[in-house]
């Protein structure tokens, strides 16, 4: 991965920041320098977490020096956003689309595919596919909703875009209801500008229990999936923590010792990575990435005691290792239906890698540290004690971090979507006016 140090004029985020967060990395891993800014965007819908959920796929996109990000505003309009990487205004325009922001599934997803067009995916919990192409490449103005294979898209949720080298596009969904789900994958075919089905049903249910994933791409283009089940509706259920890759782009799948899966995957057949039972706080949809030898990470939470705690989860030399954070103190129970309003955020995993060893970075935001972006780093495989620091100065309620993954892929450079949002527990609403869509930028890796 290139690492490069940028100094970049703009609006710090707090105003001692960057010298907390160098002191920070410094501590865990020799940069040369780190620069910590944030550009305003425009203003987004805060009454729910609908902008800033960790399952959007993705909230901020590049593609070579351009830039794109997507949200709805304070009237619900699917509003898109670009501009040239190092520029600090943005070019915002409204689009004829709006969503359901009421509820906090109905996320927008975006990506860029190897033309440069621009994709996206939004307004979804068990409803048809809403989906819609830019008219040009690196342009905002989107063409009419249109279907991608026709099959499976009465009832979408959790659309997700991954691009793949060369410039195609998975996109990743479940069809079908919470605890009765399966998941579905297409892939765009860039030359041809079309969509085609790889699987109807990938991650099988049966009927009886959903998938909840969450899935990378790494740099050779295998394909890492992981997933939890759920037993019913009630986040509760979950448990176990399961795995899959691909190396031919989706078609066919195996396990991490290389045996091949019959499809779809069933619970009976899945590859476990790490056994957690159902009732011990394991929460669905986090994050997952890999090293530069192809190995796994998985970022998640579950109970550790008496009190919920960060872990990750990796394969090392064809065994599964977990590395625990510890660094929580205070316990909360989790269960229930629809979106929660939960103390803590899921976490976005992040890796460097320098001299053989693999450095650790969760992104999170947690009540206990006044719900601010943290940033948590350690080692891979080190007893030592996590190094915590907070990113931002204030509160942002109930974010979720999302990010970049192409530009922190070509240039490790992080670039976070920002928004200081409500959320009331089952999908409650509040009276939050809209606030300030930002995206904050940590270059110097």
């Amino acid at each position: 991965m290139k690492r490069t140090s940028h100094v970049n004029s703009g609006t710090s985020y707090g105003k001692n920041i960057p010298v907390t967060v160098l002191a920070l990395w410094c501590a865990m891993i020799s940069f040369s320098q780190e620069v910590v800014r944030e550009t305003m965007v425009g203003k987004g819908w805060a009454g729910n977490s609908v902008n800033a959920v960790i399952f959007r796929k993705n909230s901020v996109v590049s593609y070579k020096n351009m830039q794109f990000t997507g949200y709805y505003d304070e009237g619900g309009v699917l509003t898109l956003a670009m501009r040239k990487l190092k520029d600090t205004v943005w070019t915002v325009r409204k689009t004829v689309y709006k969503g359901k922001v009421s509820d906090a599934h109905n996320t927008i997803s975006m990506a860029i595919d190897g033309d440069g067009y621009l994709h996206v995916s939004w307004d979804h919990h068990n409803t048809p596919l809403r989906y819609a192409r830019s008219l040009r490449p690196l342009d905002l103005e989107l063409g009419a909703e249109q279907p991608m294979t026709g099959a499976e898209e009465a009832k979408v949720t959790y659309p997700e875009f991954y691009n793949l080298p060369g410039g195609d596009l998975l996109f990743f969904y479940r069809s079908g209801s919470s605890g009765r789900g399966n998941m579905v994958v297409n892939r765009y075919d860039t030359k041809h500008k079309v969509w085609k089905p790889l699987h109807r049903n990938l991650i099988d249910g049966e009927e009886e229990r959903s998938a909840y994933w969450q899935a990378c791409v790494d740099d050779e283009g295998v394909i890492h999936l992981s997933w939890v089940w759920r037993e019913t509706w009630d986040v509760a259920s979950n448990h176990d923590l399961c795995y899959a890759r691909s190396y031919d782009g989706g078609k066919s799948w195996e396990k991490s010792t290389g045996e091949k899966y019959g499809l779809p995957i069933r619970e009976a057949t899945a590859e476990y990575a790490w056994r957690v039972p159902e009732n011990s706080g394991l929460i669905n949809q986090t994050s997952m990435t890999s090293d530069s030898r192809g190995n796994p990470y998985i970022a998640t939470y579950w109970n550790s005691g008496a009190v919920t705690q960060y872990q990750v989860v990796y394969l090392q030399n064809g065994t599964w290792k977990k590395q625990a954070t510890g660094f929580r103190k205070v316990p909360f129970r989790l269960g229930g239906g629809g979106t929660k309003k939960i103390p803590l955020s899921r976490p976005q995993l992040l890796l460097a890698e320098k001299k053989g060893d693999t450095d650790l970075y969760l992104i999170f935001r947690d009540e206990e540290r006044g719900n601010k972006v943290s940033l948590a780093g350690i080692k891979a495989g080190s007893r030592e004690t996590w190094s915590v620091s907070d990113l931002s100065s204030s509160s942002v309620g109930q974010w979720e971090p999302s990010y970049d993954t192409q530009l922190w892929r070509d240039r490790g450079e992080l670039h976070l979507f920002v928004q200081d949002v409500s959320q009331e527990d089952g999908e409650g609403l509040t009276e939050k006016a809209a606030t300030d869509i930002r995206v904050l930028e940590i270059s110097g890796f």
